[in-house]
C-alpha cells in the first residue's frame, strides 16, 4: 500500500536522461565565449540550479556578462539535442503505469521544455496538466517555492507527498519545504548527494519497493 498521497517528480535526470545532453551543448557553447570546462565539472556545478544561475556563475568566471543572445542560443541548441538523443529514464514509464494516486512534475526548467521532453519520450500524456514550472512562479531550487506550489495545487500538504529528485539543490528544496524526498543517484551525482542526508536508489524498479508498489 502507497504511503503518499501524492508523487512529484522532478523531470530533468528523474523522468527524462536530459543531464547529460543538455550540459554537453552548455560546455560547447561556453567554448565560444572562451570558458572551458569538462563535462564532470559543468554537471556537478551546473545541475539543478536554475539556468540564470548557471549564467551568472560563468560570468563571474570570465569577467565579463554573456551575449545578449546566449540562452536563446543554448536553448534552440539543446532543444535540437534533445529531439535527436533524449530517452526516458529507464523503468520510469512501468512506474507511472503502476502509480494509482495522484501525481505532477515540478521542475526548474521553463513549461515549454518540460512539456517537449516529456513529449519526445512518450510520457507527456501521464501528466496531462499537472506540470509545475520554476518559470511560472519566478522562484527556483533549492527554494522551496515550486514543491510547496505543487502539492498546494495538486490538493496535498507537504507531509502527504514524496518528492523525487536527483540534484543536490532539489533535494535540499524538498527538505526545506518539510516532503519526504528520494533521490536517483547516478554516476554523475553519487559524490554530491553525500552532501546531504537523503535516502538514494539507483533504478526505478528501487523507488516501485520504497513506494510500496
Amino acid at each position: 500500500m502507497l504511503k503518499y498521497k501524492c508523487i512529484i517528480f522532478d523531470c530533468d535526470g528523474v523522468l527524462v536522461d536530459s543531464e547529460a545532453i543538455s550540459t554537453q551543448v552548455m560546455v560547447d557553447l561556453l567554448k565560444t565565449v572562451d570558458y572551458h570546462i569538462n563535462i564532470e565539472t559543468a554537471i556537478d556545478l551546473f545541475t539543478g540550479l536554475a539556468l540564470k544561475d548557471n549564467f551568472a556563475l560563468v560570468e563571474k568566471e570570465i569577467g565579463k556578462k554573456l551575449p545578449d543572445n546566449f540562452e536563446d542560443t543554448y536553448r534552440k541548441l539543446s532543444f535540437e539535442a534533445f529531439q535527436r538523443d533524449l530517452q526516458p529514464i529507464d523503468g520510469v514509464q512501468a512506474l507511472l503505469e503502476k502509480l494509482t494516486v495522484p501525481y505532477c512534475v515540478a521542475s526548474s526548467g521553463p513549461v515549454n521544455k518540460i512539456k517537449l521532453n516529456l513529449k519526445i519520450t512518450n510520457l507527456l500524456p501521464y501528466f496531462d496538466n499537472n506540470i509545475f514550472s520554476c518559470y511560472e512562479i519566478k522562484s527556483w531550487k533549492p527554494e522551496p517555492d515550486i514543491f510547496l506550489h505543487a502539492a498546494k495545487t495538486m490538493g496535498f500538504s507537504p507531509e502527504d507527498c514524496v518528492v523525487i529528485e536527483d540534484s543536490l539543490p532539489g533535494v535540499t528544496a524538498a527538505k526545506a519545504g518539510g516532503f519526504d524526498v528520494f533521490a536517483l543517484e547516478n554516476e554523475s551525482n553519487k559524490t554530491t548527494l553525500k552532501n546531504v542526508d537523503v535516502s538514494t536508489f539507483k533504478k526505478m524498479r528501487d523507488l516501485e519497493r520504497i513506494l510500496g508498489l
